[in-house]
């Protein structure tokens, strides 16, 4: 060919050209579907994903809460709880004073000379999870479970657990965490006085009162001086958002009445810490014999209003009903 068009090539190809138009307007839904497909990437729904040792619960879409237990860590916990209302987390990690406090967790130091809590690296206790997985996801409910292994090198592991985290969105307002947890004696343990024990919390810095926000229990008592040491159905924190001063969220903890040590005395702290445990006030350690079973039930309540909005009473004694 000599690179010329002929008057005859010049009008098929003008005849093609008019008509491309009408062929893409009359091709089927279906065709457009699949070359630029519509990907539906909303959730409006409870959902979970679990990868590498961590539970992600998202709520329409956007992440809410994690469980982290990666074989690495020190202990498994719960982190970024977040407010119903803010979506702000209501627990920190590696705040000040005390870095090693994570979010929601379960520890204790000293244990049968090992230190399941603190600072210390796994080579002086760590608490492993070996077995994790989540069940009854149904929009609003995610059960978490995982089985764990507290053990230290060159000793016997003192103590095997299971839990069972039940997770439950019950309205915009009100998000509730049960943990029911059995934790089986491997071997006889004896606990000495301790600060450092068992099932607790550490608050996001803003609604700790040395960060403007207040720390009450269920008996009306406020802050460390009036709850620290006392028997109560329930402690927890709340104050409006530093980001989101229009928001008034909090966190509480509720003990069940039938747990080991009820009627428990709080351990609690301004800066942010809360344990409902006995061992900071023992007048003699704490014994377990091998083979014993302990059952804990926890009840963790995240809200949006203070306690009185919130109805942490009748949230109580509908739990404790069931």
């Amino acid at each position: 060919m000599n690179g010329k068009v002929s008057r005859r090539q010049a009008m098929r190809l003008s005849a093609m050209a008019a008509a491309l138009p009408i062929a893409w307007n009359s091709m089927p839904p279906t065709s457009l579907v699949a070359a630029s497909p519509e990907v539906e990437y909303t959730a409006p729904e409870l959902t979970s994903y679990l990868s590498g040792g961590q539970v992600l619960l998202r709520w329409n879409n956007f992440v809410i809460a994690s469980y982290r237990a990666s074989p690495t860590q020190k202990y498994p916990y719960f982190s970024d709880l977040s407010g119903p209302a803010s979506g702000l987390s209501l627990t920190t990690e590696s705040s000040v004073p005390f870095p090693h406090h994570r979010g929601l967790w379960l520890g204790c130091e000293p244990l049968n000379g090992g230190d399941y809590w603190g600072t210390a690296g796994a080579e002086k206790g760590q608490i492993r999870s070996v077995a994790l997985q989540v069940t009854d996801s149904n929009g609003t409910t995610a059960e978490i479970k995982d089985c764990c292994q507290w053990r230290r090198p060159g000793a016997q592991s003192p103590l095997a657990d299971e839990r069972s985290l039940k997770f439950q969105v019950v309205s915009d307002r009100i998000r509730l965490i049960d943990c029911d947890i059995k934790i089986t004696a491997l071997q006889p343990i004896e606990i000495k006085r301790a600060k450092h024990s068992f099932f607790a919390l550490r608050v996001a810095p803003d609604l700790a009162p040395l960060g403007g926000g207040s720390l009450v229990n269920s008996e009306g008592a406020i802050g460390e001086a009036g709850t620290y040491g006392k028997v109560a159905a329930w402690c927890g924190y709340y104050g409006r958002r530093a980001r989101r001063p229009d928001v008034v969220e909090g966190i509480a903890l509720m003990d069940h009445p039938q747990n080991p040590w009820a009627p428990c005395p709080w351990f609690t702290r301004d800066y942010g810490h809360l344990s409902p445990s006995p061992f900071n006030f023992l007048d003699r350690p704490w014994e377990i014999k091998e083979g014993a079973v302990m059952r804990l039930r926890y009840r963790v309540v995240l809200h949006a209003g203070d306690p009185q909005e919130a109805e942490l009473d009748r949230i109580f004694k509908d739990w404790i009903a069931t």
